[in-house]
């Protein structure tokens, strides 16, 4: 596809092996892996398929992210070490940074339901650099994007609770900062209620489909159904 614009996207991905060990309770080590495989395709299939990214990056050490970021033909960042989320977000800006480029849009990978459509709302409506957009998670505790002009415009601290953190570090620091919820976006997978808000919303996803086909969706609604309002709840 055609790439425009002037923003790059940067995408964090951990290890497969160690990811969503949050889920550990209803998924084996196997489907976990399998599942951060569907939901990081998801994710790159959006990227790829945007019209106003001027490229996309890949943050891993992780042989496995590899191959499907070369599948997908896109350019890979490799990390040293697995330092998490922050510290990759980091390096790409600085990578992004030191190539004079103008900008940067960080997604993690486990937001399966973004679009190509969302994302490229999200960056038409980014303002003039330097400028911020904030994605909240969908309980408007962690931050699930940030695009930020010129890259290095903010030091990110991923989190749970990152995103009041990181509005409140904007506007020390005078940044034009514009807060965007945005229900693909909004909505990543960590634990069971993530998954099963998920399943409760149509889509055509390849991590749809795995669930389904692995009998994981079966799975996890039976078990929403044996527990009680409290325990919802909680979980």
């Amino acid at each position: 596809m055609k790439r425009g614009g002037v923003i790059w996207a940067a995408l964090p991905a951990k290890d497969l092996a160690q990811a969503k060990e949050r889920l550990a309770a209803v998924l084996n080590a196997q489907e976990r892996r399998a599942l951060a495989h569907a939901m990081l395709e998801d994710v790159l299939g959006a990227l790829s398929a945007s019209t106003r990214l001027a490229g996309i990056a890949v943050v891993t050490r992780d042989p496995a992210v590899i191959r499907v970021a070369e599948r997908f033909g896109v350019r890979v960042v490799a990390e040293g070490s697995s330092a998490g989320q922050t510290r990759a977000v980091q390096l790409a800006a600085r990578t992004l940074a030191g190539e004079g480029r103008a900008g940067m849009l960080t997604v993690p990978g486990d937001v399966p339901l973004v679009s190509a459509a969302e994302l490229d709302r999200l960056l038409d409506a980014h303002g003039a650099s330097p400028a911020l957009t904030i994605t909240p998670s969908r309980d408007r505790r962690g931050t699930n994007a940030l695009i930020c002009s010129p890259p290095e415009v903010l030091s990110p601290a991923f989190g749970e609770d990152s995103f009041l953190p990181h509005v409140e570090a904007a506007r020390r620091g005078g940044i034009a900062t514009r807060i965007a919820p945005s229900p693909g976006l909004g909505l990543d997978i960590d634990g069971l209620h993530d998954l099963v808000a998920f399943l409760r919303a149509p889509s055509t996803t390849r991590t749809r489909t795995w669930l389904e086909a692995s009998g994981v969706a079966a799975r996890v609604e039976a078990r929403v159904l044996r527990t009680t309002p409290l325990e919802r709840v909680h979980r």
